[in-house]
């Protein structure tokens, strides 16, 4: 049998690291008052410490720096098929050519 994944919104994840940040808890208090693991809630005030902004995403959603690595991965595996697709074809034409 497999378990449902909590999923949590952004402001709660919000409200749970200013429980730490702006009102002293302490991070295993606020976990365990919170009824989440310490280890979560530490994570998440990394996440918003560490770029506020684009804390958070949501499901299927990526900061616009994974957004960009993404895109350009992609573009580079489309410009590697290219070229050997033309390698392909050089060699093809040049035995016909002979």
């Amino acid at each position: 049998m497999t378990t449902q994944r909590k999923k949590y919104s952004k402001e709660y994840k919000i409200d749970a690291v200013n429980l730490i940040v702006q009102q002293g808890y302490t991070i295993a208090h606020a976990a365990r008052s919170l009824g989440i693991n310490a280890n979560m809630l530490a994570r998440w005030r990394d996440e918003l410490s560490a770029d506020a902004e684009e804390a958070f995403p949501g499901k299927g959603h990526m900061t616009s720096e994974k957004e960009e690595l993404h895109r350009l991965r992609q573009e580079n595996q489309r410009l590697r098929m290219e070229r050997e697709i033309l390698k392909k074809a050089t060699a093809f034409f040049a035995k016909e050519s002979k």
